[in-house]
């Protein structure tokens, strides 16, 4: 049986906070458990959901996604955040990943899930135009501090 067929996706635990730290730091967010257990009860109050991926008891990936409105757009279905142990891509979790996202979505109304790319994770944006996300624009991010030294 191949590693895809393997692979199950859950919805995150607060136990696995270790973990999805670990895996931010590989995205190059550093994290530490408590802060990541602390975002997981933010994100648990917004419409939004995480979901881990695991193979052979390891938890290998995860993914996050959020309902978000805008006055100029609407109602956006968005992934804000997704990583594969480095040592475990190509295995079918970050497919598996987002298959969990959409069909969230899906449940929710969506009729289009979004995800933004670093410019410079080219790695990734192979990976999500060979699942069938087509790239629809380029934007610059921009960044001011307003005051706390670290948002948690």
């Amino acid at each position: 049986m191949g590693d895809a067929a393997r692979v199950s996706v859950r919805e995150v635990r607060g136990s696995d906070a270790e973990r999805i730290a670990m895996l931010s730091a590989q995205l190059g967010y550093p994290a530490t458990a408590q802060a990541i257990s602390e975002r997981l009860a933010w994100l648990a109050d917004l419409d939004g959901e995480v979901f881990v991926a695991e193979l052979d008891d390891m938890l290998m990936g995860w993914i996050a996604v959020e309902r978000r409105i805008t006055l100029e757009s609407g109602i956006a279905f968005e992934i804000t955040g997704l990583v594969v142990d480095a040592t475990r891509r190509r295995t079918g979790a970050g497919r598996a990943l987002v298959d969990a996202a959409e069909a969230w979505s899906r449940d929710r109304g969506a009729s289009a899930l979004i995800v933004r790319s670093n410019i410079v994770r080219e790695e990734s944006h192979a990976f999500y135009a060979g699942i069938g996300f087509a790239r629809s624009k380029t934007q610059h991010v921009y960044r001011r501090a307003i005051g706390a030294a670290s948002d948690s």
